[in-house]
């Protein structure tokens, strides 16, 4: 009998070492599905740290690194840390799950989903991007400790996000201020826009107040100053009234005696921004962010070529640039205009420039994509958008121009997906191809406006 009870005990470990690799066999090819699920861009990094030693606040701010793919972002936090955690799907573990997270930054209610771990454990969280389409575009991020003290000092304001005066495409007449919202912010956000430094000079000028129900402003008021601008932002309850302290004064310039020698006007495309969630604010879509040369953006989102022609004595002429970049008509055209209308104002805009010592270079009209334009704006465009853009791309570029429009490939007439998400806006890749289109048709564009205004100068003035 000692014999059988030998052999059943080797077949049971043979069974059980063929379970576990069979096993082990499932968890591989798993992970192997996992790896190769489509989702090729790298989960966030550079998430926020904390140790039992040097703790966060019960109201912390988390931030992780930028993806300009990422529309939004989908955050998950845990109680424990999981044993088993697939980085491409939700964990039923997670005790709170957000997604409705439009920067790469996050002020959790903790009080409100895990007051019982706060100051006595640590929590754990993860953060993955997300497409439009609510699909995942990167894996979760690795797991992160969140440790938590009541001797920390939570947020007592907003936190300015814009990084104005920082190199290219920086300096904007119209400025969008964005900060870190808070959670506990029911009634929206003041803003207030001072010349000089409020925390420092009780003489700062207020210049306006404006309201927000988000933490982010389009300015509707050109800004500029021979003086340094500030502004600042406070959140309010759901009656108006102040709930926290102002942020720290946000610095920007946008000075007339400056100089500057070359100006931007246009609508959005120029103005900034794109991929849905991203605003002028956003630098990396900003075409002048690419360019090799200064350059101020006077441009304003959602002109017309109608609007982009009534502001231009007011916006333009103040800087009195020597030379300005025209890209203007694209929301006219796909709206139904008569190209003959954009092309008239665009005329007048260059007669404006000639009037004023101010050498005018027109930039074509890049393509669009209607389909598109629909399923993000909920838009229709006019069915003859094509032959309206190719009608006034035509004649501009019987002037002093730059053809941005034919750097893109457009196979079937259509800006590819891959260029702009929303089929209006060229994304990060868009953007940068515009710049360097621009900068690398300048020197010989410089040239041949400066030798169109010779022309016009000496026969005005014989």
């Amino acid at each position: 009998m000692k014999w059988l009870r030998n052999m059943i005990k080797r077949k049971v470990i043979w069974l059980a070492l063929t379970m576990l690799a069979v096993s082990l066999g499932c968890f591989m090819l798993l992970v192997q599905h996992e790896a190769h699920s489509g989702l090729l861009l790298s989960p966030p990094h550079e998430l926020t740290v904390s140790t039992r030693e040097q703790p966060l606040s019960y109201s912390p701010m988390l931030s992780w690194s930028k993806d300009t793919e990422a529309v939004y972002y989908e955050i998950e936090f845990f109680a424990d840390k999981p044993v088993l955690l697939s980085a491409t799907s939700d964990s039923e573990a997670a005790i709170f799950r957000s997604y409705a997270i439009f920067q790469n930054h996050y002020n959790p209610p903790l009080q409100q989903f895990a007051a019982q771990y706060l100051g006595q454990a640590p929590l754990y969280w993860r953060v993955r991007a997300v497409d439009f389409n609510g699909n995942p575009c990167t894996p979760f991020s690795e797991l992160s400790e969140l440790w938590t003290s009541p001797e920390v000092e939570p947020l007592q304001a907003p936190v300015p996000l814009t990084d104005y005066n920082s190199g290219n495409g920086s300096v904007l007449l119209y400025p969008v201020y964005h900060w870190l919202p808070l959670s506990k912010v029911t009634g929206g956000y003041e803003i207030e826009i001072y010349e000089g430094n409020p925390a420092v000079s009780p003489e700062a000028k207020l210049v306006d107040t404006l309201y927000s129900d988000v933490a982010e402003l389009y300015d509707p008021n050109p800004r500029y100053s021979d003086h340094d601008l500030y502004w600042r932002v406070r959140g309010l309850d759901q009656e108006g009234e102040a709930l926290t302290q102002w942020s720290q004064p946000s610095r920007f310039r946008t000075a007339p005696a400056d100089d500057w020698q070359v100006a931007v006007l246009g609508d959005s495309i120029s103005h900034g921004g794109g991929h849905y969630s991203y605003g002028p604010e956003d630098f990396e879509f900003s075409w002048l962010r690419s360019l090799g040369f200064a350059a101020i953006n006077l441009s304003e989102s959602g002109d017309t070529v109608q609007m982009t022609l009534n502001r231009f004595d007011r916006d333009v002429l103040p800087f009195h640039p020597q030379y300005l970049l025209i890209m203007t008509g694209t929301n006219s055209l796909r709206a139904g205009e008569d190209p003959d209308v954009v092309i008239s104002c665009l005329q007048e805009m260059q007669r404006r420039c000639r009037a004023n010592g101010i050498r005018p270079i027109l930039l074509t009209l890049p393509a669009i994509n209607p389909d598109n334009i629909e399923r993000v704006f909920r838009e229709e465009t006019a069915e003859d958008w094509y032959d309206r853009f190719a009608c006034v791309n035509a004649f501009i570029r019987t002037q002093v121009h730059i053809d941005v429009a034919a750097a893109f490939e457009c196979p079937d007439r259509v800006l590819p997906t891959v260029y702009a998400l929303d089929g209006l806006h060229p994304d990060v890749m868009g953007k940068r191809l515009m710049g360097r289109t621009v900068s690398a048709a300048w020197p010989k564009v410089k040239a041949q406006a400066d030798r169109e205004w010779e022309k016009h100068h000496v026969r005005e003035n014989p």
